[in-house]
């Protein structure tokens, strides 16, 4: 993984990561126990999903850079269809509160696109290849034939 592509991982998960604990925190003042419980599990989907999805569309942006969009739309409405399934299969669990559970999950994903979204801004990548300073060099210019 490339420098920048960690670091834009870095800056989407970490702000996701204090929004779970601040929802867990709320949610246990809230809820009680099963809230923290059900915040720190959609804490954890969050960011599990959400950054596989990253590595899989920055490796697809180097090796198949005609795919990129495509594949972008296509990996963020599977992620959707994802989480809304996780909300919908846990909906009447006792393991932990679905309430705190969906909430959380809706809301660190928002985090999650909102941070991605500002260290996508914020890199300072390069849109051309800038030449190397071997091809400034002439080539042969005094060799007699």
């Amino acid at each position: 993984m490339r420098s920048n592509d960690a670091r834009t991982l870095l800056h989407a998960a970490l702000p996701t990561a204090c929004a779970g604990v601040l929802a867990a925190v709320i949610s246990g003042v809230v809820v009680g126990g099963k809230g923290v419980v059900g915040a720190l599990v959609a804490t954890v989907i969050v960011i599990l999903f959400m950054g596989i999805g990253l590595v899989v569309l920055q490796r697809t942006a180097r090796s198949l850079p005609h795919l990129f969009q495509a594949m972008g739309l296509m990996l963020y409405t599977a992620q959707i269809l994802l989480l809304f399934v996780f909300v919908a299969a846990f909906k009447n669990t006792t393991l932990f509160n679905p309430k705190a559970f969906a909430i959380t999950l809706v809301a660190t994903t928002l985090v999650w696109i909102a941070a991605q979204t500002r260290a996508h801004m914020k890199a300072k990548l390069l849109y051309v290849e800038p030449e190397s300073s071997k091809s400034d060099k002439p080539e042969n210019k005094g060799s007699s034939s």
